[in-house]
């Protein structure tokens, strides 16, 4: 049976590259923490980057690739599904897959820019809010979890399709390459305009680029106090790592600076005058002015314990999977050494970004 040339290089290597990028940023995304964030991106940040260009190629590329040749109306959808001529490209179904799969990663790519920058306050939207962030955050969870079901949708709908036409959907992709039938639906016959493609997503990624820089210009919100006040530096690292105020609310920072007789099992008395300083600047810059991550989460203190952060409920969750010989290494010595892992910690930051736990 003779074959016909279906797939240009473009479209395989967009699509193979998608399920790579797609994998990658799910596996880090649902699998592993928060150490591998970076991975996530860039697995995200290429499948956001292929589907422009997929957009892109969609209306210069040849008759297959186009989306003038697969999107249709419901009369063409229906004329399908009860068995109408065959199409070579994709098929009136596949080609709503096709859209709804490059809206929902776009979706993905936005509601993720977003989610960094409100709750770690980086990236383009780093002015977003913390509440903006978190609730950027659930939609993108959801959508992440829509995107699987759709892409579990796809693989089923390959394989129906490959046992409905007698042919290898998935090879085709690999090959470029189908056989060509009696009766087949012919595409639009279109040549590609590769260079107008290539000048067209260059001109993209240039604007977008202005816009992320314009965006990032604009002042981040509630951003943890930068410069420690030397004399709570000054008493505060003598013994131990500085614990920036905006890890604890202030209702806590006086209940710490009020028992300095009793410090933890050590008494760290101050004079009075002293101690008012520091509880007034730690109060000042605590958690309840902080608008970061770790600023609201560990906010909520146990009552119990309201200025240990080892015994928060989130601190728990987040360090649950690391054993406790890690803690018990000469280079960590306790839980409450957040520097030995955090490179950021004094700052405040905690950023994923920083986390490095160090081996014996």
């Amino acid at each position: 049976m003779p074959t016909i040339y279906i797939w240009d290089r473009f479209i395989r290597s967009f699509h193979w590259g998608l399920v790579a990028s797609v994998g990658l940023a799910a596996a880090t995304g649902f699998l592993l923490g928060a150490d591998v964030l970076v991975w996530h991106l860039i697995g995200g940040g290429i499948a956001a980057a292929l589907v422009i260009a997929r957009l892109v190629w969609g209306m210069t590329g040849n008759g297959y690739a186009r989306f003038s040749s697969f999107l249709t109306g419901p009369r063409e959808i229906l004329a399908h599904l009860r068995g109408g001529p065959r199409h070579l490209g994709h098929n009136p179904l596949g080609g709503l897959m096709v859209i709804a799969l490059i809206a929902m990663i776009l979706a993905l790519a936005l509601s993720g820019l977003l989610v960094l920058g409100g709750t770690l306050k980086t990236g383009p939207f780093a002015f977003v809010t913390y509440a903006s962030g978190s609730t950027a955050k659930e939609l993108h969870e959801a959508l992440a979890t829509t995107l699987l079901v759709m892409v579990g949708l796809h693989l089923g709908g390959v394989v129906l399709e490959s046992l409905r036409g007698r042919e290898n959907l998935a090879r085709a992709m690999v090959t470029g390459r189908k056989e060509a039938r009696a009766g087949d639906h012919p595409p639009a016959a279109r040549a590609a305009r590769p260079a107008l493609a290539l000048s067209v997503i260059v001109a993209t990624a240039f604007g977008l680029g202005a816009v992320g820089m314009s965006l990032a210009t604009k002042p981040a919100q509630g951003v943890p106090v930068a410069t420690w006040d030397a004399e709570t530096q000054e008493e505060c690292t003598a013994c131990h790592m500085g614990y920036h105020p905006s890890l604890l609310p202030a209702a806590s920072w006086r209940a710490l600076t009020a028992n300095l007789d009793d410090h933890f099992g050590e008494d760290a008395s101050l004079s009075p005058d002293m101690t008012a300083r520091i509880t007034d600047w730690l109060t000042a810059n605590a958690a309840d002015t902080a608008d970061s991550y770790p600023a609201h989460r560990l906010a909520r203190v146990n009552a119990e314990a309201p200025y240990t952060l080892t015994r928060t409920r989130f601190w728990t969750r987040r360090h649950s999977d690391i054993p406790d010989a890690v803690f018990a290494r000469k280079s960590v010595v306790s839980r409450s050494n957040c520097a030995a892992c955090h490179a950021d910690a004094e700052t405040g930051w905690f950023s994923p970004f920083s986390i490095s736990i160090p081996k014996e």
